[in-house]
């Protein structure tokens, strides 16, 4: 990660960026609450070999969905979703495959899934790959998926049907078919004030206090969210140094808290930086 950090990256095509994307989240430290190099979080089923084999298992994938998007590049928006949903099962399953039936990166296939999809969509068009492109494509290609997939069924069975019904929430399809809001709005504005691994975990802080991250409803309720979210905007204005971090990691463990939403967006932010 050191050399990736060292100086500003250079443009890479969007595949290589979600490789790039994953291995970075993994290795932030401390990271807190979830799995980096000094432990595993909030998390007892897995660790931070477990992720490297589903990274491992995960990455080649990218560049599939990215010749499926050039590939279809010339069909509707709407047709995507329907066109992506079988790969992206397939990559699920290699994950799972690699992870003895873990589930280290869903959301991750998911976002950068989508964005690799619709990077070649852009190519496969003619047209320039930029972060406001991609956003805009992501989202034509999810519009409608939260009024199908969360708010269509007269009963709440899924946990993201439930949290939809009972807080709003929209967690990674709301994001996606928002164009990943925000990534774009609490993030991508701030990204050059830093530098280096202090970059990212500004990234990550700014992501944890202003996104309404399911995982977080899932394991503490709306209250475990509201914990994190205050606690990181606390540090972003006092300022925060590693035992800060430190601090904050061993809080959330304590209370099995993780912010993996965040840990997906910010992947997705390093994606859309690069581009």
């Amino acid at each position: 990660m050191a050399g990736l950090l060292a100086t500003e990256f250079t443009r890479a095509d969007v595949p290589e960026l979600a490789a790039q994307a994953l291995r970075l989240e993994l290795d932030l430290t401390p990271k807190p609450g979830l799995v980096d190099r000094n432990n595993s979080g909030s998390h007892q089923d897995m660790d931070h070999r477990l992720f490297l084999n589903s990274i491992a298992a995960i990455t080649p994938w990218f560049a599939v969905f990215a010749a499926a998007g050039k590939n279809h590049a010339q069909r509707p928006a709407r047709e995507q979703l329907r066109l992506l949903r079988p790969m992206g099962i397939a990559c699920e399953q290699a994950m799972f495959t690699a992870t003895g039936g873990v589930n280290t990166h869903k959301g991750g296939i998911f976002s950068l899934g989508l964005l690799s999809f619709a990077a070649g969509r852009l190519q496969g068009q003619g047209r320039t790959v930029s972060a406001d492109a991609l956003c805009r494509e992501v989202s034509e290609m999810c519009r409608g998926l939260v009024a199908r997939e969360l708010a269509a069924r007269p009963q709440a069975i899924t946990a993201g049907e439930k949290q939809f019904r009972q807080y709003g929430l929209t967690g990674a399809r709301g994001e996606a078919e928002q164009g990943f809001a925000t990534v774009r709005q609490a993030v991508l504005p701030f990204w050059y004030q830093e530098q280096g691994e202090r970059r990212l975990h500004n990234a990550l802080l700014r992501l944890m206090a202003a996104n309404r991250d399911s995982n977080l409803v899932s394991r503490g309720g709306i209250d475990g969210l509201q914990y994190v979210q205050t606690y990181a905007a606390k540090l972003l204005a006092k300022g925060w140094d590693s035992e800060a971090l430190r601090q904050m990691d061993k809080a959330l463990i304590a209370r099995r808290l993780s912010p993996g939403g965040s840990a997906d967006l910010l992947a997705v932010a390093w994606v859309l930086a690069g581009v």
